[in-house]
């Protein structure tokens, strides 16, 4: 049993093979078609002129080179760079061919031509369910190559359906992993850890696609929000944050200053002022210093206690 399944499940791998010159068995085939020509020509000659054995042998010759030019024929092909040819003799895998040029094989072999050539997946926008519940927006681009020309023919039905369905499973995978924003302290999250979030992704997809003989080069997140059903409300959420980032800014700095004030008066024996006098100096100018408004002072004319 373990036997029989490890039989269906096997990888297969990529084998290097090399091609026969093309333009060699080119000038071979010109030959045959010459011949054949002259062959047909003579026998036509000689059965018409003779009406013996020789001419009937000539034209059965003939027929035979004709046959046998045009299955050479067969076994002729081109590969551009990056390009490569997977050769399949009556269901069996032989090898192969990754070198550009002209080239021939066994006419009976089934020519199955890859692209080795860098290329784009972009996803669609995906609604998906951060790490927080939230719903949100994402897409991704993946760029990929095929890497073993056998994997990709033999381990998967049509490797790039195959890369379009794990790179859409593997972006909402990720989504859900983690946050969109407003982490923890260290936690990496989708909109503040870019690079992170493409590293993990790429990984990811690196382990989906390598049983397809597909190599991720890279992947990046292309789109990321809210979705458009709470995007207003994380707006106004994310605007609340930032005004009470900036007013504890503020309330922080209207501090330092008014301490700095008091100690600087103190020291330099400016003026002495009781408890009641300092706290009335501090609301003044924690008034001035936090309000948003211009403020309008009063100017006292009197003495400080009038």
């Amino acid at each position: 049993m373990n036997t029989l399944e490890n039989t269906v499940h096997s990888r297969n791998r990529e084998r290097p093979m090399r091609a026969a010159n093309g333009w060699l068995l080119l000038l071979i085939t010109l030959v045959l078609y010459i011949a054949t020509v002259w062959v047909f020509v003579s026998g036509i000659s000689v059965f018409t002129t003779h009406y013996g054995t020789t001419g009937g042998w000539l034209l059965a010759t003939a027929g035979v080179l004709i046959i046998l030019a045009i299955t050479i024929s067969n076994g002729f092909f081109t590969l551009q760079p990056n390009e490569a040819a997977v050769l399949i003799l009556f269901g069996a895998y032989q090898g192969t061919v990754r070198d550009s040029g002209f080239f021939w094989t066994n006419p009976f072999n089934k020519r199955v031509k890859i692209s080795l050539r860098a290329r784009n997946f972009n996803g669609d926008k995906l609604k998906v369910n951060d790490k927080r519940g939230n719903p949100v927006e994402i897409a991704a681009v993946i760029v990929w190559r095929v890497q073993d020309t056998a994997q990709a023919c033999f381990d998967v039905d049509n490797y790039e359906h195959y890369v379009a369905v794990q790179s859409e499973s593997a972006v909402r995978h990720l989504a859900s992993g983690y946050a969109y924003d407003d982490g923890e302290q260290d936690e990496i999250t989708l909109r503040g850890g870019s690079d992170a979030v493409s590293a993990a992704l790429r990984d990811e997809l690196h382990q989906r696609l390598e049983k397809a003989g597909v190599q991720v080069e890279e992947a990046r997140i292309t789109h990321l929000a809210y979705a458009p059903e709470i995007a207003q409300a994380m707006l106004r959420r994310q605007q609340a944050e930032a005004v009470i980032a900036a007013r504890q800014k503020i309330v922080h700095g209207a501090v330092s200053m008014v301490d700095m004030a008091l100690k600087e008066l103190a020291e330099k024996h400016v003026v002495n002022l009781d408890e009641e006098r300092k706290a009335a100096m501090v609301s003044n100018l924690l008034v001035v210093l936090c309000g948003e408004a211009e403020v309008h002072p009063v100017v006292n004319t009197g003495t400080l206690y009038n």
